[in-house]
Formats: C-alpha cells, sequence, structure tokens
C-alpha cells in the first residue's frame, strides 16, 4: 500500500468520525448502556419488591405447565413450561424504559422545542408588523403627495417647495 492510499484511507476513516451521526450515535450508545443499569436497578428494587408483595420477588419463577409433568427447576425442570414470568419481567422493563425515555427525555425537548418555534413565529409576526406598518405609512406618504398635487393644479412641486416646472 502507497503513502498516497495509506493517507486517503486516513482522510477518509477521520472524515466518517468526524461526522454528526456518527458521533450522536457514539454518545446515544454510551448512554443507553448507562441507562439500562438505571433501569435494570428501578426493576429489581422496586418492581420486583412490589411483585413480590403478591407472590415471588422473582418475576423468572411465574411459570405454567403446557405439557406434564412439570416438576424441578432449571436444567433438572421436566414436561414444557411456559415462562410468562420472564415475559412479564421483559415487558414491565420495557415498559419503564419507554416512560422514563419518554417522560424525562422526550416530552422536555418536545415542549422546549414547541417554546423555540413559538418565540420565532413571535420574532416573524413582529416583523410583519413592522414591514407592514412601515408599508402603510408609506402609502400615506404617496396619498398625501398626491392630495397635495391634486390641491396645487396638478403643478408639481419639489421637496424643498421651489417649483418643480422649470420657472
Amino acid at each position: 500500500m502507497s503513502d498516497q492510499e495509506k493517507t486517503s484511507l486516513w482522510q477518509g476513516f477521520k472524515a466518517f468520525l468526524m461526522r454528526g451521526n456518527v458521533v450522536d450515535l457514539a454518545v446515544a450508545v454510551v448512554i443507553g448502556a448507562a441507562f439500562t443499569n438505571i433501569v435494570n436497578s428501578v426493576v429489581e428494587g422496586i418492581i420486583n419488591p412490589l411483585v413480590g408483595a403478591f407472590g415471588t420477588q422473582n418475576l423468572d419463577g411465574y411459570t405454567s405447565c403446557l405439557k406434564g409433568p412439570c416438576e424441578g427447576t432449571g436444567d433438572a425442570a421436566t414436561g414444557v413450561r411456559i415462562l410468562w414470568g420472564s415475559v412479564l419481567g421483559a415487558t414491565l422493563q420495557f415498559v419503564i424504559t419507554a416512560a422514563v425515555v419518554y417522560f424525562l427525555m422526550v416530552l422536555p425537548m418536545a415542549k422546549y422545542l414547541a417554546r423555540v418555534e413559538a418565540r420565532r413565529k413571535a420574532k416573524e409576526g413582529a416583523h410583519e408588523v413592522v414591514e407592514v406598518t412601515e408599508l402603510e405609512v408609506l402609502k400615506e406618504i404617496r396619498d398625501a403627495l398626491l392630495a397635495e398635487r391634486a390641491q396645487d393644479g396638478g403643478r408639481s412641486t419639489r421637496a424643498d417647495g421651489g417649483a418643480g416646472d422649470g420657472r
């Protein structure tokens, strides 16, 4: 591989890494990994004990026997079991994750963006009012000049008050 090819590859790799979407994706992955620990702690520390008040604290223990005899646990289990407790635990974890993301990230960001958009529209509306007001003033000046000309009998006048007909 020549030096030029190495430089070209390196520059292409640097350009790829410096794109905004690659950096955003990397940040999202890191935050997602950290957020997973928080959700797992909430499920293990709050949800599982609440479920444990009505049954076992470990949701994985909830099963139904589809084809018996269902005896034993783990690798020594016999029969065909439906592990609906595991599905319930994963579903609760998903719902909690989605709720936290929505209420702590998506909803505040949407409200912030709506406020920014409202401010932008208010500024545009203020500019439009100013432009309309200036246009109205110019129209009034034009109308006043036309009225003045009509009163003078159609003679053209200069802005300094002198006669404009060349006399």
